[in-house]
């Protein structure tokens, strides 16, 4: 068995004011930098929850309810695949790097997130909660899948953090600039 991922797109953000998915960042969309770490991590599949930006995508049957309904849309897909874990991604954190994911990856078991954040998170597909309602908060659906939590390594909470405005965009991007969170660490 392998794993998959799932990048939760979320459509246009009201403090952005743009859609994240779509923002450039350093010249490429956000989702495509996000499905790029997932491959290279080596995500067997790929989705996109509730939007069609040329990627497979499961279209997200609650889009007003949050990253839950997403997820638990996405898992039939991975279960189906014959992938036994989910890498779950926000597509406003698009300067994570390979190596920012891999220790959530090592962790045996139901999967891993970040101690204070519930993205990115690993996730075992036979450990989601049956009765998971897709207005949960994700951090509710991260403690009933029985994730472990990984201590937050120094300068990653920014970029875990990502950008939801357009204060931390810029942020992010000075961060480029000067050779900082470089988006291929």
């Amino acid at each position: 068995m392998g794993f998959g991922a799932i990048i939760l797109v979320g459509g246009a953000s009201s403090r952005m004011g743009a859609d994240k998915a779509a923002l450039d960042w350093g010249g490429r969309r956000a989702v495509d930098r996000v499905a790029d770490l997932a491959r290279e991590a080596g995500a067997g599949l790929v989705l996109t929850a509730g939007g069609d930006y040329g990627l497979p995508f499961v279209p997200d049957p609650s889009p007003q309810a949050g990253p839950v309904a997403g997820i638990m849309a996405a898992a039939p897909v991975f279960r189906d695949a014959g992938l036994d874990r989910a890498l779950v991604l926000a597509v406003d954190a698009p300067t994570l790097g390979r190596a920012d994911v891999a220790p959530l990856l090592d962790v045996p078991g139901a999967g891993a997130a970040y101690e204070g954040f519930p993205l990115p998170a690993v996730i075992s597909m036979a450990l989601l909660p049956d009765d998971a309602d897709p207005d949960w908060p994700l951090r509710r659906l991260v403690e009933r899948a029985r994730l472990a939590t990984l201590p937050c390594p120094p300068g990653l909470a920014g970029r875990l953090r990502g950008a939801n405005t357009p204060e931390e965009r810029e942020a992010l991007l000075a961060a480029w600039r000067q050779g900082g969170d470089s988006p291929r660490s």
